[in-house]
């Protein structure tokens, strides 16, 4: 897996293979728990780990990420919350626009405020269409970007949405359900959204259990992520 990640994502969408990442969130993991944590991932068939959180403290995730890279070979991608979570240390970043909002402060003012340390990064810069949708429950994601997310009966919105983002020039897709969602994205979204587009989808938020993680699949997603219930119970993906 040397390749450059987006187009190992690319390639592995055509061969039809399914990939799969685990979420860690800075402030959710102490770094004595990092080498335990990473054994278990280690074991199982995890083809990325994803860094960040709505809200991390200024140089947590550097500290994280370095830590990590100690005890895997796994490549690292940065999630973040904001341009502070941004470090060299990882392997690539997702260059998250939150289409599915209408603040400005994360449709392009903290893309901006990240160019001056992007700029002599070595990260790959992934842009990436994230839309938000509604789990359940209020989010952190929804809290700090003072937006909405879309309702999962708005079929139409969020398909319009995702299509929107490979228009701008987007290389990925993200639906997401936000940390500790109640409910996952429901498989028809899923569907309709990876039949509407040609570039890769991912999902997260809400996926607890194996069979919401095959149904994910099943319904279309090339990249599923995985966060809180890993966090809650690190035997999760024993089998997988």
């Amino acid at each position: 897996m040397e390749k450059g990640i987006l187009q190992y994502i690319v390639t592995s969408k055509k061969q039809g293979r399914k990939l799969l990442a685990i979420l860690l969130d800075p402030d959710k993991l102490s770094l004595d728990e990092i080498p335990n944590t990473i054994e278990k991932i280690n074991n199982c068939s995890v083809d990325f780990i994803f860094v960040g959180g709505s809200t991390v403290e200024i140089g947590t995730t550097d500290l994280c990420v370095s830590t990590i890279k100690n005890y895997t070979k796994i490549r690292v991608i940065l999630f973040p919350g904001d341009y502070t979570q941004l470090t060299h240390t990882a392997d690539a970043v997702l260059f998250l626009s939150l289409v599915s909002g209408r603040n400005p402060e994360y449709l392009i003012e903290q893309q901006v405020r990240s160019v001056d340390f992007l700029k002599i990064s070595t990260l790959e810069i992934i842009p990436t269409g994230y839309i938000l949708i509604d789990g359940g429950v209020e989010t952190a994601t929804q809290r700090v970007s003072n937006t909405l997310p879309l309702l999962q009966t708005e079929l139409e919105k969020i398909t319009n949405t995702a299509l929107a983002s490979q228009f701008m020039g987007k290389d990925l897709v993200y639906l997401e359900a936000g940390s500790g969602a109640t409910e996952a994205v429901e498989p028809i979204i899923i569907k309709q959204v990876s039949n509407a587009i040609d570039i890769p989808l991912i999902v997260g938020g809400g996926i607890r259990t194996k069979k919401q993680l095959n149904n994910a699949y099943n319904a279309g997603a090339d990249f599923v992520v995985i966060g809180t219930a890993f966090e809650e119970d690190n035997e999760f993906l024993d089998g997988i």
